[in-house]
């Protein structure tokens, strides 16, 4: 493939072929995003919710373990 000195692109014969698969991939897109089955709003909250409630239970488990370990180091360590 050679480039058009002039505008520093290859010439539009090259170009053609992406073009026309960018183009399809784009409509395929579009139809595979139609056919989706997309959660409704009660399941979106529900979802959210679950999430929240497990990394907060997830941190106050972690911190639970953090304090019985620091408490053992100290214990290990002062006698």
């Amino acid at each position: 493939m050679s480039i058009n000195r002039t505008s520093g692109t290859a010439p539009r014969s090259a170009r053609g072929p992406n073009v026309a698969r960018t183009q399809a991939f784009l409509r395929g897109l579009v139809s595979e995003m139609k056919r989706v089955t997309w959660p409704t709003r009660e399941e979106w909250i529900a979802a959210t919710v679950l999430t929240i409630g497990l990394v907060v239970g997830v941190g106050l488990f972690t911190f639970l373990v953090d304090q019985v370990f620091e408490y053992l180091f100290h214990f290990v360590h002062n006698t």
